[in-house]
């Protein structure tokens, strides 16, 4: 017979044994486990790349087409004004149906640049009103000069200082330390934060959704406005932007008279100037996975106008600044952001004042 300490001794190497089999099998489990979730998120990415970048093709032929003449039998659909709509408007980033249909899982909103301020385009005087406006009604004269001191500065073609403004010598002390551009032309939109002072200026604001550096539109056409825009135009009020994007989803605004109809008079004397009704070859598509929704069978049966009656809960999605100038030439894709944070697509937070959309 196996003596007692002999056998204890087997029967701690064989439990020894137990828990290191166990731990190696449950160690082999564990990575097997990851394995295949690794694979099925990388399987759903792949799939979702795909559908974006199909719905961001046909989001391309959208506007391709929105350049071709209309076939001759074709009627234009009328409002209840008996108004033709202009279907250049629609680019105001609401969703959209295309006419090639995108994956159905997939929302794809346009924002026609002329709904932007071009900071390229965009006049001293002009940029004066939107920094007053920016910092409020108790603004600091002194501020204002010297903001408007840093701007030129970075925007002109030499090393001279203006006045209260900054050049190589002071953006050389920053960390990391750099260079102004020197060139009237800003390369993107979020190198204006980069000029003294502007960083602040303008915190919190989306500055994609608000601003534009390519085209030559030096005014914003109200149909395609966004908030962030809207908000920063002299003599508008939160109020005013949200009666017009209400406005703008039954009909078009054609003309000042009809702005005004929205716009009290002394708020349209710091206005009109800044409003047009062009528009313009640069978009900024987003695209990204709809929401999921509790009620797939319902969501199905939505129409468009339900959609953008309802808050979209997303905020980032994949984005193309493209520029289309024909119906036979590809896009020429300016900038690309897979991460990219969406304008505020939330539907109008105001309602019109009674009678204003009445049908006669």
């Amino acid at each position: 017979m196996m003596p007692n300490s002999q056998r204890g001794a087997v029967l701690i190497m064989v439990l020894w044994t137990s828990v290191v089999l166990t731990v190696l099998v449950t160690v082999l489990a564990t990575n097997i486990r990851l394995g295949a979730t690794t694979a099925l998120r990388h399987k759903e990415g792949v799939s979702d790349y795909a559908d974006i970048m199909t719905a961001m093709n046909q989001a391309e032929m959208e506007l391709m087409l929105e350049r071709m003449p209309l076939p001759l039998d074709e009627e234009p659909v009328l409002n209840d004004w008996g108004e033709v709509r202009m279907s250049t408007y629609r680019f105001n980033g609401q969703p959209l149906s295309l006419h090639y249909p995108a994956p159905e899982n997939m929302v794809v909103r346009i924002y026609d640049h002329a709904g932007k301020i071009n900071l390229n385009r965009i006049e001293v005087r002009r940029l004066q009103q939107i920094i007053e406006t920016q910092l409020g009604p108790d603004f600091d004269p002194r501020q204002v000069q010297e903001l408007l001191a840093a701007w030129n500065d970075w925007t002109d073609l030499n090393e001279l200082i203006t006045p209260g403004g900054a050049e190589a010598e002071y953006y050389q002390t920053l960390d990391p330390p750099y260079t102004p551009r020197n060139s009237p032309d800003l390369e993107s939109v979020d190198e204006i934060l980069l000029i003294r002072g502007f960083a602040e200026l303008f915190e919190g604001v989306n500055l994609e959704a608000a601003f534009t550096v390519y085209g030559n539109e030096a005014v914003v056409n109200p149909n395609m406005a966004t908030r962030e825009a809207l908000m920063l135009l002299p003599g508008m009020e939160e109020e005013l932007a949200e009666q017009i994007i209400a406005y703008r989803q039954h009909r078009d605004l054609r003309t000042m008279r009809e702005v005004g109809a929205l716009i009290p008079l002394e708020n349209m004397v710091e206005l009109s100037p800044w409003l047009g009704f062009t528009a313009s070859s640069i978009y900024s598509v987003y695209v990204y996975p709809a929401a999921e929704t509790a009620n797939a069978e319902q969501e199905s049966q939505r129409t468009d106008e339900d959609i953008s009656a309802v808050e979209d809960p997303v905020r980032q999605g994949y984005m193309q600044i493209m520029q289309v100038e024909s119906f036979n030439q590809r896009a020429r894709v300016r900038h690309v952001d897979p991460y990219a944070i969406l304008p505020d697509t939330a539907p109008p937070r105001a309602e019109l004042p009674p009678g204003l959309l009445r049908v006669d």
